[in-house]
Parts: structure tokens; sequence; C-alpha cells
């Protein structure tokens, strides 16, 4: 598995990270699952307090700290949860961020977080306390590096302008390139693209076409559109899935793509396809085939 920097940081995450939010909740599955993941070269691990009201990562802490110094762990913080449980809030603020860090290091049985991330934002938050708070993380050792959460182009920009971020999580995929347009941001900032999404809700990969046909409507694909476009796409010289991954990981800004996996089975089958060659003749072919959105929403 190759490993590339993230941001303008010393870390190198794998250029498959494990998205921990779809593991079984049960401890030993979830473990078998991770093992494999280890086995692979996969050493980026991404979590967050949110999950699971915090059960995810006590899951992924009793099952990488025996690995912690060969593993790049990373959580997010942000969201609340209220005390009768049945729901959160946004909360960014420093007194809530300082809790919540110790709260995530009791959880995941580790002294550090390689990679905090702010989990969401809006532009009513009082962005420079909640860069101050980060920095004061890092000045204390909490954490190594912090980075941000979110599909609002107004909330990145400004985050980035004001912080030493070395990362930004955003929903991409060849369904949903609305990121490309913001690509030039982070490579302004020396900043990498952590991927969510990026089998699109496995519409991306060998169920696709069964997947279209339960999903109908995607994103601003109709369901005609989306059944259309994923039939083009499989016509193409490779899998699919292979497709889908090696376009993301074409742009240069790219540090790892979060993938998540709920048994042995799906995680092979990504490591399988992130393995196979997919010539550019085929990428931009596929990229001829699926459409250029961009954010409509919080641009300003």
């Amino acid at each position: 598995m190759k490993k590339r920097q993230l941001g303008n940081s010393k870390i190198l995450v794998s250029e498959i990270g494990f998205g921990c939010m779809s593991l079984p909740t049960g401890q030993q599955e979830a473990e078998k699952i991770i093992q494999v993941a280890l086995e692979h070269g996969i050493n980026y691990f991404d979590t967050a307090d949110l999950y699971n009201h915090g059960e995810n990562e006590k899951i992924v802490g009793n099952a990488l700290k025996n690995n912690r110094e060969r593993i790049i762990l990373a959580t997010k913080v942000g969201n609340r949860m209220n005390e009768n449980g049945d729901g959160w809030s946004w909360d960014p603020s420093k007194k809530w961020i300082t809790t919540a860090i110790h709260e995530s290091l009791k959880r995941l049985q580790t002294d550090y977080i390689d990679v905090y991330q702010l989990h969401g934002g809006t532009m009513e938050d009082d962005t420079d306390e909640v860069i101050d708070t980060m920095e004061t993380l890092k000045k204390e050792g909490l954490i190594r590096e912090y980075g941000i959460s979110s599909i609002r182009p107004n909330v990145i920009d400004r985050f980035l302008k004001n912080s030493n971020a070395v990362s930004v999580m955003m929903q991409y995929s060849l369904l949903d390139r609305r990121p490309e347009e913001w690509l030039p941001l982070l490579e302004e900032h020396q900043v990498s693209l952590l991927t969510r999404g990026t089998l699109a809700k496995g519409l991306l990969t060998a169920e696709g076409l069964e997947r279209a046909n339960k999903t109908g409507e995607y994103l601003t694909y109709s369901s005609e559109e989306l059944l259309k476009t994923i039939k083009q796409l499989e016509a193409l010289d490779a899998p699919i899935n292979a497709i889908a991954l090696h376009h993301v990981l074409k742009q240069k800004d790219t540090g790892s793509m979060i993938i998540g996996a709920s048994s042995i089975e799906q995680l092979l089958e990504t490591l399988e396809a992130y393995n196979t060659e997919v010539s550019e003749d085929v990428l931009v072919k596929a990229r001829d085939i699926t459409k250029q959105d961009v954010y409509t929403e919080h641009r300003a």
C-alpha cells in the first residue's frame, strides 16, 4: 500500500484509509476486519465521537491499542450528544472541544490523536476560537495535526485561510465531482483531501445497477441518468470500483480515500480494485461520462 504525505505535516497516510463508522458493533467481528486492513498496509483509521454514541471509538481503541505506533488515528469533534441520547447539537466551543478530546482519548485508549477534525462547521462559528483551541491541543501534545470535515466551501475557505490545518474531508466520487472546483484552494494552502463516499454508497461497485434501481435519484442524477451513467461506466475496460478509486487517486491533492467495510469480503473487494491498473484513457472516458457539478450553496 502506497502512502502519501498529509498536507505539509510529517504524517504519511495509506492511500486507502479505513472508515470505521461502518464496522460491526461486535468487538470480535470488528477486530477481524481491522486486522485484515492492517495486514494489507492500511495505516489510517478514521472514526468520530458521534459514531454510535462513542461506542465506535471504544471498538477502534480496543482493536488498535497494540498497534498504536504503526497507525495514524483520526477522530472528529463538534457534534455534542444530548443528555438523553436522542440526538445531538452543534457545539464547536473551546469548552466542549477540550472536554470532548479527553473523552475520545479515553475511549480510544491513547495519549494522543494524530488527526483531530472539526466535524462540520457553519459561518456562525467562532473560527478563531476553534483554531486557537486546536493549536493549544497541539502544543499540549494531545493532537499531532488537525483538519476539518465539511462540504461547505465558505466554511472551508475561512478555516484554511486562518489555520494550519493539514486536511479537509469531503464527499468525493465520480458521481459527486463538486470538490474538484476547490482543489486549487487546497493546493494553495498545502492541504490534503481526505475523501469519503468514494464508492458513492455502493453505486460504483459491482452491485451498482441493483443499488441504483433501489436508490432512484442521486444528487443531480435522475433515476434514468443514474442507470445510464452506471451502465456506461461498467462498459469501460476496467472494473467500475477500480475506475472509481483511481479517479480519486489521480488527483494530486488526495491524501487518503476513507473507505468503509462492514465485512472482510467488502474490504478485500476494495483492496483488489485498488491493486487493479486502470489506464489514463479509461479514466478520461469515465470523466467524460460523469457530470462536473459544482456546489450551489454555502459559497459566500
